[in-house]
């Protein structure tokens, strides 16, 4: 079992896939980090300083300066962090479809270009010239 197990875990897709996972948590810390610090403070500033993970709506009646405090004292719906959140999978749905792009058209000029002629292809044209030459 122990040796099935070492063989499953040295396949290549296995392993392909951890590290496309360890690359994937990473990318999106960097994305949140883009979006919360560097694209929705001018946003914010733009529409009256208003900062957006701070932007909610007190069910409870409450009022705080931080979504943080306002969850404390009762239910809120956090529609700053929503938002946040949304600009976050639409950078990295973006950043996936350049990928997905990039590799189709790698694809489709490794497709366009011509096919290598075989070992049989050659040897063959190799005999025609000798014949060619012959006459």
């Amino acid at each position: 079992m122990l040796k099935e197990f070492k063989e499953f875990i040295a396949k290549g897709n296995i392993l392909d896939l951890a590290v496309a996972v360890v690359i994937g948590g990473a990318f999106g810390k960097i994305v949140a980090s883009l979006v919360d610090d560097v694209i929705m403070p001018p946003i914010g500033k733009l529409l009256g300083n208003a900062d957006f993970a701070n932007l909610y709506i007190p069910l409870a009646g409450q009022t705080a300066k931080t979504v943080e405090e306002a969850k404390k004292l009762g239910a809120v719906i956090a529609y700053g962090a929503f938002l946040n959140t949304i600009i976050q999978f639409l950078i990295i749905a973006f950043v996936i479809f350049l990928v997905v792009k990039a590799a189709n058209r790698m694809k489709r000029k490794q497709e366009e270009a011509p096919a290598a002629p075989s070992a049989q292809e050659v040897l063959l044209a190799e005999i025609r010239d000798l014949l060619k030459a012959k006459n």
